[in-house]
């Protein structure tokens, strides 16, 4: 069961596994872009090229699905970035449901883990594969690995790594439990934290924040839902920053743009120097491309 890219690796791990893969359930298809053209989730357009069975319930909750399910009499299902199960979906498998989510937990529980942990400046991460229950990513631990974020790491790079290496605790996971070499563990209470869903408006940059929460927030926030800021009534979209240790005044001001230079801006604590840029409607360029064809100037303000 998933939908994203994040999902695609675990699929092709699965397919070349000694298990039997009996279905891939992932969400119906849906409009997307400027056309609003109907498109495949990724994982649809991965297991449709391999030709495995596909599901795609436009509701979980629908006593069809559900049945479908009980047809197929699985011994375990394999959750990953997909929906909030039902119980009556859970009691189907054999032995269970396993969910893999790219954090430490009980650390970062909710739908955006990889996003938060970068925005709040951590050095490290990692993965868990647990057993769902009726609770969001509560439920017992199986395998945990530490993965270490890179000091300039996006979401987006991040996110492409624990893809890969999730995909291989997951098999890992599968061939433990068929071994019965796994216990269980009880999340503990202890160090909870959580990684709520985003909106575009968590990207607005808040610029009496220090420069170190912009840039981490700026890597989080790669490529979604983006990091900007409001100059002459329009966006502008900010993908890479460096930190300066220098401190000025008016958080949001701009103290160099200069064409061939920086382009730099105060923050509540020390400044960002902005490396990469993208005016609304226009593709990425670097802050001396942005500086060629727009009009800054030294103390105009960031909003």
């Amino acid at each position: 069961m998933g939908t994203p890219e994040f999902a695609v690796p675990t699929l092709g791990h699965l397919m070349a596994s000694q298990y039997d893969l009996l279905a891939v359930v992932t969400q119906p298809d849906r409009p997307k872009g400027r056309g609003q053209k109907l498109t495949q989730t990724p994982i649809k357009k991965i297991a449709s090229e391999l030709g495995i069975n596909i599901l795609q319930p436009k509701s979980l909750r629908d006593s069809n699905f559900s049945q479908t399910l009980k047809n197929l009499d699985p011994d375990l299902l394999i959750v990953v970035a997909f929906s909030i199960l039902p119980r009556k979906i859970l009691r189907i498998p054999r032995l269970g449901s396993i969910n893999l989510h790219p954090s430490l937990l009980p650390a970062y529980r909710g739908a955006a883990p990889i996003v938060w942990a970068i925005a709040n400046g951590e050095t490290q991460t990692g993965l868990t594969t647990f057993l769902l229950d009726s609770n969001v990513d509560s439920g017992k631990i199986l395998l945990q690995n530490e993965v270490p974020i890179y000091p300039e790491e996006t979401a987006g790079q991040l996110q492409a790594r624990l893809s890969i290496l999730g995909a291989d605790l997951v098999i890992e996971t599968m061939k433990r439990l068929e071994n019965e070499t796994l216990d269980p563990q009880p999340q503990s209470e202890a160090g909870v934290s959580y990684a709520p869903k985003l909106t575009k408006d968590d990207g607005r940059i808040d610029w009496t924040q220090s420069a170190e929460t912009i840039h981490n927030r700026i890597r989080g926030f790669n490529p979604f839902p983006g990091a900007f800021t409001m100059y002459n009534n329009q966006s502008l979209r900010i993908h890479q920053t460096l930190c300066i240790e220098t401190q000025y005044d008016v958080p949001g001001q701009i103290i160099e743009a200069n064409p061939g230079g920086q382009l730099v801006v105060a923050c509540g604590q020390n400044s960002l120097s902005l490396l990469e840029l993208q005016p609304a409607g226009k593709n990425r360029m670097s802050s001396n491309a942005f500086l060629n064809g727009n009009s800054l100037s030294i103390g105009q303000v960031l909003h």
